[in-house]
């Protein structure tokens, strides 16, 4: 076959249109948009898995006094939920009320010889506190039992879903990695140290704005500032070194692993929308060994249970930071930001020299 000018044109062959596809822009487009779309049906999917019919599985419960009519009600209440009450007994209500300070329990049944009362701490699972609350009056119905229902230890008014805690946490981790996202599209010159400073400076300066807004201009909560303010930083930091340790690993594919296990499998299984003892179980478990739940359960401590607080989110959120930051620091010669230190020491001699 002839062109118009009597030349004759080879066509290509299968291998190197192939080639050809390979080193245009064409491959990372089509690529993108299969990742965009598994990402759109794994983040629908993760979060209505964990949260579109939240189910009761373990419910660690404490229980005072002693019936028969109240033995009943507590297998009547296991029944109705389809769950395990995980029951500890104590002596007295006051040893019970200490096991919801220290968080080894939701709620707290109280058995009498004619009577019971069904005590839910609000502040320790909002979620788990409805659950408790819409089954106990049907179950005392079901078995002529009375019963009383009342929140010992509520949540603020101003949150009364406490979702307030989900949402400001979601904020710092999802800011937390655009921003050091933002640091290497529009600072990519920053040297290791400089790039960890950078993140330092906007997770401290954004927890602040989150709190001054939520606290002081919006009055949701009423935040314990400098601690919460702390958790928020610590979290954004968090966050943002995980991207950055992703993206010194595999480069400009860092998203997928960042949004994965921040936002897909992190913020579901946080147990700040729906508390960990109705999430499915594995979630419930994986949540708070991940910076999200670290970071929602250490503002539930810092804010419901001041007295009683555990280190151990701390130790999650500062644990990921450490690896990351270690991660990035020994492999940075691999990260796709930074500049040469001594540019001139690798400029050509001049002419003549």
């Amino acid at each position: 076959m002839a062109d118009q000018h009597g030349a004759h044109v080879r066509r290509r062959s299968p291998s190197e249109h192939w080639g050809a596809f390979k080193q245009s822009p064409f491959l990372p487009a089509v690529v993108l948009v299969l990742i965009l779309g598994a990402a759109a049906g794994l983040f629908a999917g993760s979060y209505c898995y964990a949260m579109a019919n939240p189910t009761p599985h373990r419910i660690p419960t404490a229980v005072t006094g002693d019936s028969d009519q109240g033995e009943a009600f507590v297998a009547g209440m296991e029944k109705a939920l389809g769950a395990s009450l995980v029951v500890r007994r104590y002596p007295t209500y006051d040893r019970a009320v200490e096991a919801i300070d220290d968080q080894q329990a939701f709620a707290i049944i109280e058995l009498g010889p004619t009577a019971v009362r069904l005590n839910t701490a609000g502040a320790a699972g909002a979620s788990v506190a409805r659950v408790l609350t819409t089954a106990a009056p049907k179950v005392g119905a079901a078995l002529h039992i009375p019963v009383a229902v009342r929140d010992i230890k509520p949540l603020q008014p101003t949150d009364p879903q406490g979702l307030a805690l989900f949402y400001i946490s979601l904020a710092a981790v999802i800011i937390g990695f655009v921003g050091a996202i933002q640091l290497s599209v529009h600072a990519r010159a920053l040297n290791a140290g400089e790039r960890i400073a950078f993140t330092v400076v906007y997770s401290v300066f954004g927890g602040f704005v989150i709190c001054a807004v939520v606290d002081w201009l919006l009055g949701v909560l009423d935040l314990p500032f400098v601690q919460s303010w702390m958790i928020l930083a610590l979290t954004m930091f968090t966050s943002g070194m995980v991207f950055t340790m992703f993206n010194t690993l595999f480069g400009r594919w860092a998203m997928i692993p960042t949004w994965g296990l921040m936002v897909l499998l992190g913020n579901p299984s946080s147990g700040g929308a729906v508390s960990w003892p109705l999430l499915p179980s594995p979630l419930g478990h994986i949540g708070r060994w991940l910076p999200p739940g670290a970071s929602v359960n250490a503002q539930h401590n810092a804010i419901y249970f001041g007295g009683d607080q555990s280190v151990f989110p701390y130790l999650v959120l500062a644990a990921w930071s450490l690896a990351a930051v270690t991660v990035f620091t020994v492999w940075r010669h691999r990260h796709p930001g930074g500049r040469e230190r001594n540019p001139a020491a690798h400029a050509p001699a001049p002419a003549g020299a």
